[in-house]
């Protein structure tokens, strides 16, 4: 029995409540749980110098914990003068996330950046991050083709991240924070509603596994993501 009394198979409960705040282009405040994440999505008709003149978009990420995300306060990275490690592979993996299913040519020469700020962490702050940025991004597109600046839809497809792990020998659906602190494998997938994978990350914590232990978690990964992305559709009205 996992400590929550969920089964295996089982995902925390999902809300996605869009329009979250006022000004950003879109914003979403996401709950795996007791896992929350704030995301928003902001437009600029700008891009990096790399991109300028090539006439394609760009899509990136930043993400932060807030000081009592956790069970204790962190400090402020800001106050600290430079991100973590943990801090920039995530968002990196965010905006790798979301470019993977945008088309660049079609979003024409502006930016939008992603910011994921983890209100309350229970586990699965990255992959909720994840799941909660396709939802903003679908917002401030629609924005932009309902203004007529796009008449393409750039969005191929949906985006969602979901944890995985091997628990107590059982390999398990939607880590929180007691069971990713113990598990003895945990899997990060980065899965697209067309059943393409944009990224796995599998690490062995105390036991290693083998590929059959690794095909049961993209199972389990392919069923929550399942979920995840109705509950992105309910939530853009699609």
């Amino acid at each position: 029995m996992r400590p929550s009394g969920r089964a295996p198979d089982q995902m925390r409960a999902i809300d996605i409540e869009t329009g979250f705040t006022k000004h950003a282009e879109g914003s979403v405040l996401i709950s795996f749980g007791e896992t929350r994440v704030l995301v928003t999505a902001s437009l600029e008709e700008k891009l990096p110098p790399f991109l300028r003149g090539k006439g394609q978009g760009w899509v990136t990420a930043e993400y932060g914990m807030l000081p009592r995300a956790t069970h204790t306060r962190g400090s402020r990275e800001a106050a600290k003068g430079k991100q973590s490690g943990r801090t920039q592979e995530i968002q990196r993996l965010i905006g790798r996330s979301l470019r993977s299913v945008v088309d660049m040519a079609k979003l024409g020469e502006r930016q939008i950046t992603i910011d994921c700020d983890v209100l309350q962490a229970d586990g699965g702050t990255r992959t909720a991050s994840i799941s909660g940025a396709w939802v903003a991004l679908r917002l401030c597109v629609d924005k932009l083709m309902a203004s007529g600046a796009i008449t393409e839809d750039p969005i191929t497809a949906q985006v969602a991240g979901i944890s995985c792990g091997i628990y107590e020998g059982t390999p398990v659906l939607d880590l929180d924070y007691i069971e990713d602190s113990n598990a003895h494998a945990d899997a990060n997938f980065v899965l697209l509603d067309n059943g393409n994978m944009a990224e796995v990350q599998a690490t062995a914590e105390g036991a290693t596994y083998d590929e059959e232990a690794l095909l049961r978690l993209l199972r389990l990964a392919r069923i929550g993501c399942s979920e995840i992305f109705a509950a992105q559709r309910k939530a853009v009205g699609r």
